[in-house]
């Protein structure tokens, strides 16, 4: 498979003003001078690494007016020949080269092969290849940034620390174990401890920002509850800055759930505003309070607002009782009218929540909100150090099995365990590292990450 020539469209398909085919492999070069005929290029010849204007031809008939460019494999993508052909953004060029293409060797490149190649010619490890998509799907500066480190190498470098760090710990272990007699020094139980304990440390505190990393590679589902008319849906048009969600002073005008993304301070916020969680005969709205409830079990965070200008009904001290177990924060809606809530029991029974006194309708406690937003996902550190976080779901589960597996090795090393059992737990937590860049990935998993990609990366 890696000695065949692949070849994809690498732009969206749609109209644009350009479109790009890509090919690579052993005859991406033999294949462009097949159908690339240049306009200023007398000798035929085209040279590494420049543009060149011509036409894409077929039995003499021109198909389409381009640019070209080689890359040879010292420099490129893959670590093989490549050729770019920069054509028309239309969908007819684009399939019009590639079927051409095909005809003369290549094959339609699976999901992430260009990528994959990458990897398997040592151009990139695992972790940095799997950047490349997280860098593609970014959703805020911060996110693209996190992701743009970890494409530099910055967390494969942290990780192959740690993992040569316990390489070499494994080895003093064996030498003790299967030359006991011979005059070398043994290892002792307190350097590894010693050892063990400092990187158990360090990893630490890869998932302790890890926590934040996540939010900020899938977005915080964010869901905003209330009963109906208390002013969910115009707190979100206000945080969104736009008018998404119909507003009328009729209760349970939202029947369905409406979702948006939006942007705090580099935060990707999945926003929720759901229908008013209440009894109701009305078969639509039944719909769409039984798709509240949904959401709001599965949410990162909940937006509990209340009215400022009502005594607290069953369906508020309800609601309270769900939200007071869930990360919440709770907005008293309507404090430019009369008060009439019972301040006093809300702070004793939301007693470990955030609550926001705001007037949404004269965009008071937006900013608050948005504020304690960004405390709750941050803490103290907005401003963190991007080589230092963890944003992917499977680094983040293979770096805490490597914690568990140091956790494990050091109770052996504190209960005097002979060194045979400390090594396996400190192997285990090799492999779980190894997975993370893929110097110990298997042929599956490899095969399952590449999958996720877009087919012309």
């Amino acid at each position: 498979m890696l000695f065949d020539t692949i070849t994809a469209i690498s732009t969206p398909i749609g109209e644009g003003a350009i479109g790009i085919v890509r090919i690579s492999g052993p005859d991406a070069f033999p294949i462009l001078s097949e159908i690339f005929k240049p306009i200023r290029s007398s000798s035929g010849i085209l040279e590494n690494r420049k543009m060149y204007y011509g036409h894409i031809v077929s039995d003499e008939k021109i198909m389409d007016e381009v640019m070209v460019v080689k890359l040879p494999s010292s420099g490129s993508y893959t670590m093989e020949d490549i050729v770019e052909i920069n054509c028309h953004g239309g969908l007819m060029p684009l399939r019009e080269i590639l079927a051409l293409i095909l005809t003369k060797g290549a094959r339609i490149a699976d999901k992430g092969e260009f990528t994959k190649r990458a990897f398997l010619n040592g151009r990139i490890d695992l972790a940095q290849a799997e950047s490349v998509m997280d860098l593609i799907s970014a959703k805020t500066e911060i996110g693209f940034d996190i992701a743009m480190h970890q494409l530099k190498g910055h967390l494969s470098e942290k990780i192959t620390k740690y993992r040569d760090i316990l390489i070499a710990l494994m080895a003093e272990i064996e030498v003790s174990i299967d030359y006991p007699e011979e005059d070398i020094e043994e290892i002792t139980y307190s350097k590894i401890e010693s050892t063990l304990t400092d990187l158990k440390e360090h990893l630490s505190v890869l998932i302790e920002k890890s926590k934040s990393g996540k939010i900020i590679r899938e977005g915080l589902k964010t869901v905003i509850v209330g009963k109906p008319n208390v002013g969910k849906s115009s707190l979100m048009n206000a945080l969104l800055k736009d008018s998404r969600a119909i507003v009328t002073e009729i209760p349970g005008t939202t029947r369905d759930v409406i979702e948006e993304y939006m942007n705090i301070s580099g935060i990707p916020i999945k926003l929720i505003d759901t229908a008013g969680i209440r009894e109701t005969e009305d078969v639509v709205e039944k719909i769409g309070v039984q798709k509240s409830k949904h959401y709001f079990n599965e949410a990162d965070l909940i937006i509990f607002v209340l009215d400022a200008s009502e005594v607290l009904t069953k369906e508020d001290h309800d609601l309270m009782e769900l939200v007071k177990n869930k990360h919440a924060i709770v907005i008293i809606n309507k404090t430019d009218l009369e008060s009439k809530i019972e301040m006093a029991y809300i702070n004793a029974v939301l007693v470990d929540k955030a609550i926001i006194k705001a007037s949404v309708h004269n965009d008071l406690g937006i900013e608050a909100l948005e504020n304690e937003i960004k405390t709750m996902v941050f803490g103290n550190e907005v401003d963190m150090n991007h080589t230092d976080i963890i944003s992917n779901t499977r680094h983040i589960q293979l770096v805490k099995d490597a914690e568990k597996n140091i956790l494990e090795a050091l109770s052996a090393v504190r209960s005097g365990m002979p060194y045979d059992f400390i090594e396996v737990d400190v192997k285990n937590a090799i492999l779980n590292l190894g997975h993370v860049t893929g110097e110990s990935v298997e042929e599956d998993l490899m095969n399952t990450i590449f999958s996720n990609f877009c087919l012309g990366k």
